[in-house]
């Protein structure tokens, strides 16, 4: 699944729902939109991708770069090896991943179903100097039978676009904790920002086999005397 890096108007139209989304039954899909379709992020990383070629620029960051330096922040604190195998899910234009090299991390995966991501990924990482790190064309919903799994997973607003497939966003989630639990080894940890759902509808998604970990600080805000954050992001950890 793609998470668009730097695209203002996905980062515009997800920020505009985040705040209907937190006040949303969790049994409740969002109103479909075009950026939980392929099509759409397909499109949208031609164009970045020109624009790598064109002039060299990778884009911006979803989310901001402090929503990127949150969770690497916390990574550092776990004294982890650098050799844990880490997977970026909807990789983007790979910039988390060259982040994650640059703190020494030398096991990384990043896919994204979006063959222009791909490229543009591999163009970036390769411009930084991180040709080690392996980047694949591959739907998360619908990995092979013969993938490798992980003792990590990252997600970045994937699962907020696989909610706002116009096609059955209801399927869709329920696919993704089932490729998720393939990609993730057993005490494995999976790490998920998201702008549209809750901490507690996020816990209530991802149970039974998820066990919440640890809630990472993100900005608050307060408005007609309800306080709430404009941002989620949450560690689990995979019993299985």
């Amino acid at each position: 699944m793609s998470v668009m890096e730097n695209d203002t108007f996905a980062i515009q139209n997800m920020s505009d729902s985040s705040s209907e989304i937190k006040n949303t039954a969790l049994e409740n899909d969002f109103t479909p939109s075009k950026l939980g379709t392929k099509d759409y992020w397909d499109e949208a990383y031609q164009r970045e991708l020109q624009t790598f070629k064109d002039i060299g620029d990778v884009g911006e960051i979803w989310f901001g770069e402090e929503s990127m330096d949150r969770v690497i922040r916390w990574i550092e604190t776990q004294n982890l090896s650098d050799d844990i195998s880490i997977l970026d899910i909807g990789t983007g234009n790979g910039i988390f991943l060259v982040e994650l090299a640059k703190q020494g991390f030398k096991n990384l995966t990043g896919i994204d179903y979006s063959s222009a991501s791909v490229e543009l990924a591999k163009g970036v990482l390769r411009e930084e100097g991180f040709t080690e790190v392996n980047i694949e064309e591959m739907d998360f919903l619908n990995p092979p039978s013969d993938l490798t799994s992980f003792d990590m997973c990252i997600d970045k607003g994937t699962f907020d676009a696989i909610s706002l497939n116009p096609a059955d966003g209801q399927q869709g989630k329920a696919q993704y904790v089932a490729s998720l639990r393939r990609f993730l080894r057993p005490q494995g940890l999976f790490i998920i920002t998201s702008c549209n759902w809750t901490k507690e509808q996020l816990l209530q998604i991802f149970s039974p086999g998820f066990e919440l970990a640890k809630e990472l600080p993100t900005p608050r805000f307060q408005f007609g005397g309800v306080t709430g954050n404009s941002v989620t992001a949450l560690v689990f950890k995979y019993q299985a």
